[in-house]
C-alpha cells in the first residue's frame, strides 16, 4: 500500500516539477544552456543533437527554439554564456586591491585553473575556431563581455609600471594572449602532447608544476 501510494506521489511530482521549469523562464533557459554546454563542447555544433538537449533538460524541441530560434542561435547563446561566466569570476578577484604582481600572479593562475576545470569551455573554443569564428561575429555582446579583462590587465600592468616593477610597452591584449595561449594548450593539447612525450598532463603533480611555470614565465615577461 506505501509502495503504491508513493508510486503516485512521483507520478504527480514529475508534471508539478515540469510546471515549476515552465513557469519560470530563466531557470529554464538556464539548465538549457548548461546542457547544451556539454553537448556543444563534447560533439561541436555539426554533432550536436536538439533532441537529446530537450531529453536531458525534460524540455521540448519547441520550447528550446521558442527561446534561442534554432539549433545556431543555442550554440551561440552557449558561446556567450561561457564567456560571460568566465569573466564574471574574474571580476570577483579583486585584483585591484592587490600589488601589481600580485594581481598578475593571481589572474593567471586562476586562467589556468579554470581553463583545466572547465573543458567543455576549451573545446567550444576549439570548435567555433574551426568555424572560423562566424557564429561568435554574429554576438552584440562578445566585445562587450570581454572588455573587462583587458581593462583588468591595462590597470594592474600600469600601476606595475608606475611603480617600477614592470617594463614598458607592453600591449595588454598581447598579455592576455600569451596568458590565454599557455593556459589553453594544457588542455586543448593533453591527448596528443601527452602521447608523443609519454606525459600523464592530467597527474596532480604535473598540472601543479605546470601551473607554477605558466604563472613565472608570464610574469617574467611582464616584470622589468
Amino acid at each position: 500500500m506505501n509502495e503504491l501510494v508513493h508510486t503516485r506521489g512521483a507520478k504527480r511530482a514529475a508534471p508539478e516539477a515540469a510546471a515549476r521549469r515552465t513557469n519560470d523562464p530563466a531557470r529554464t533557459q538556464a539548465n538549457i544552456l548548461e546542457v547544451a554546454e556539454a553537448e556543444f563542447g563534447s560533439k561541436g555544433l555539426a554533432g550536436a543533437r536538439i533532441d537529446e538537449i530537450a531529453a536531458a533538460t525534460k524540455t521540448s524541441k519547441r520550447m528550446i527554439y521558442y527561446y534561442f530560434g534554432s539549433k545556431e542561435g543555442l550554440y551561440l547563446a552557449v558561446l556567450e554564456e561561457s564567456y560571460r561566466r568566465v569573466r564574471d569570476v574574474e571580476s570577483e578577484l579583486h585584483l585591484q586591491d592587490l600589488e601589481p604582481e600580485e594581481a598578475l600572479r593571481r589572474l593567471v593562475a586562476f586562467t589556468f585553473d579554470h581553463h583545466l576545470q572547465h573543458e567543455n569551455y576549451i573545446r567550444l573554443v576549439m570548435s567555433e575556431n574551426i568555424n572560423r569564428g562566424q557564429f561568435l561575429a554574429q554576438s552584440p555582446r562578445i566585445q562587450e563581455l570581454n572588455v573587462p579583462a583587458i581593462a583588468a590587465i591595462r590597470n594592474l600592468y600600469d600601476r606595475g609600471v608606475k611603480a617600477g616593477l614592470f617594463r614598458k610597452g607592453l600591449d595588454p591584449v598581447d598579455i592576455h594572449a600569451s596568458i590565454s595561449a599557455l593556459s589553453f594548450f594544457n588542455v586543448s593539447n593533453r591527448y596528443t602532447f601527452g602521447l608523443i612525450f609519454k606525459l600523464d598532463m592530467q597527474k596532480a603533480s604535473y598540472i601543479a608544476q605546470r601551473r607554477d611555470n605558466v604563472v613565472e614565465m608570464i610574469v617574467r615577461f611582464v616584470r622589468k
